[in-house]
């Protein structure tokens, strides 16, 4: 039988549940007021604004918990985009998410977002706050399968910077952008391996180093002070040549949040920096492994573009995403708890 929930008070929101190589991604179909907003960059300010009680009830414990990630579809501006999307976490609101393309891509064909839906790939095109994304969903017979994705223009922003990190001192890192801002280190700079070592002690090691990196260097962005931020740092296992065997990483990001996944956006950004230090070509695909669980994506550099004064390439990533539910949620007014709680 179909399952109800009983006669209560307060709104309902309705959510898909998915995951990206681990990484989950919580899309809300119906339940949020009006996003205003001219642009989808307007909307993130609104919604963190004006909205912001219900990024921490679908996000923070009970209903979700630490390392949630949510995708809120809104309308674009742009008359090629199929939808634009808000990307919710633990601390606010991302400008890219790579994971949550990947899912969204499969979420907008499966969900008649995208009309007419074509073999063997249906083009998706995804507003996201950083610019328009076009995925790539293989679809026959009515399902869809893997997805691939072009990134905005991806560049190398600092390299070989040293900053001053509490309890490690001076520390070498690269500044790369994917559609957002990540510091890459080494991990064996703080005698830690990303597959082996304790979640917790990579946490601290790339939390440490984004507090030092806000701290001692501004970002930049050429089309919007809105993208000027570190979204986190990025731990690598050093194999940054090319090679036919796969580079692990793990991403801690906004409120010391693990990604599941290889991180999209930070294969984006890595793919950038590697094509900048000559350490890959055109069209030379790499496999890049999550720390954390060993899932898998594909990234390569597809063609040189610029962004601004900044010499960049647009990224191909490839990766599957595949659904875990759907649910309903409610915000029962004498709940003390409604409005969620964040256990750190």
């Amino acid at each position: 039988m179909e399952l109800q929930l009983p006669p209560h008070e307060g709104d309902e929101l309705c959510v898909v549940d998915m995951h990206t190589g681990g990484e989950p991604l919580r899309i809300i179909v119906s339940g949020y007021p009006e996003v205003k907003g001219g642009s989808v960059l307007s909307k993130r300010r609104y919604a963190r604004d004006h909205l912001d009680h219900l990024r921490r009830l679908l996000m923070f414990e009970p209903r979700g918990h630490y390392d949630m990630y949510g995708a809120l579809v809104v309308g674009s501006e742009l008359p090629e985009a199929h939808l634009a999307v808000l990307f919710l976490h633990n601390e606010g609101y991302s400008t890219m998410c790579g994971h949550a393309v990947i899912a969204l891509g499969r979420f907008a064909v499966d969900y008649g977002l995208v009309k007419d839906p074509q073999s063997p790939e249906t083009q998706v095109n995804i507003h996201c706050p950083c610019g328009l994304v076009k995925a790539f969903v293989e679809y026959s017979d009515g399902k869809t399968g893997a997805v691939r994705f072009l990134s905005v223009p991806a560049f190398a922003f600092a390299t070989d910077v040293a900053v001053a990190v509490e309890g490690f001192g001076e520390v070498t890192v690269d500044i790369s952008y994917g559609g957002a801002f990540y510091a890459f280190v080494d991990a064996r700079r703080f005698g830690l391996d990303v597959t082996k070592s304790r979640t917790r002690d990579l946490v601290d090691a790339a939390t440490a180093v984004t507090k030092a990196v806000k701290s001692q260097l501004k970002l930049h962005h050429p089309t919007s002070d809105d993208l000027a931020f570190l979204y986190g740092t990025i731990l690598t296992d050093g194999k940054e040549d090319h090679s036919s065997e796969p580079t692990a990483n793990m991403c801690v990001f906004a409120e010391a949040q693990v990604d599941r996944s290889p991180t999209g956006s930070g294969v984006t950004a890595r793919v950038a920096l590697q094509y900048h230090k000559g350490l890959i070509g055109l069209n030379q695909t790499r496999t890049f492994q999550s720390g954390a669980t060993g899932s898998r994506f594909t990234g390569k550099a597809v063609q040189e573009t610029v962004c601004g004064d900044f010499k960049a390439v647009v990224v191909e990533v490839e990766g599957r995403a595949f659904y875990t539910g759907v649910s309903r949620f409610v915000q029962e007014p004498e709940d003390e708890l409604k409005h969620g709680f964040l256990l750190k």
